[in-house]
């Protein structure tokens, strides 16, 4: 039976971390399917002679990803005053709760269609919408080992 508490207090840098990991999954087909067409445009763009609309693309399309992550990055920290304050959580075989001065929300581990874990970050998902973390660093190495256990069935590795 899994029943622990743990405290830690959230930083600005792995909020953001913890957000544009989460959204790059989220936004996975974006991050990989308009750099394609950029660059595929950017070549018929060149070789019908419209050659600084095809430089143009293709910039776009090495530059787009590096655009999303420092919006995204920008956009998280932004929203971080509430994020960033210290939180008590308690992970229980049926979900988790996260307290602060500010708020109480307690969540059951059957909302959540998908976990990712990665080396950093338990991701969670509703769908295909990225809706949470939990910072692997709030917890010891044992209670880690119990949520990788708890989680296996929702979990899907491969977040670096």
């Amino acid at each position: 039976m899994v029943d622990f508490t743990v405290k830690y207090e959230p930083t600005p840098d792995e909020v953001a971390r913890a957000l544009g990991q989460g959204l790059r999954q989220q936004l996975k087909i974006a991050y990989l399917a308009l750099p394609v067409v950029l660059v595929v445009a950017g070549l018929v763009c060149i070789l019908v002679d419209a050659t600084s609309m095809g430089i143009g693309m293709l910039a776009g399309a090495a530059v787009f990803p590096l655009v999303l992550t420092w919006s995204i990055r920008r956009t998280g920290k932004r929203r971080l005053a509430y994020l960033c304050v210290p939180t008590t959580l308690r992970i229980t075989d049926e979900g988790y709760e996260c307290r602060t001065d500010q708020s109480t929300m307690t969540t059951q581990w059957s909302l959540f269609g998908r976990i990712v874990t990665g080396t950093e970050f338990w991701l969670f998902f509703v769908g295909k919408q990225f809706t949470g973390f939990l910072p692997r660093r709030a917890f010891s190495s044992e209670q880690q080992a119990e949520l990788d256990g708890l989680l296996a069935p929702r979990q899907r590795a491969g977040i670096t």
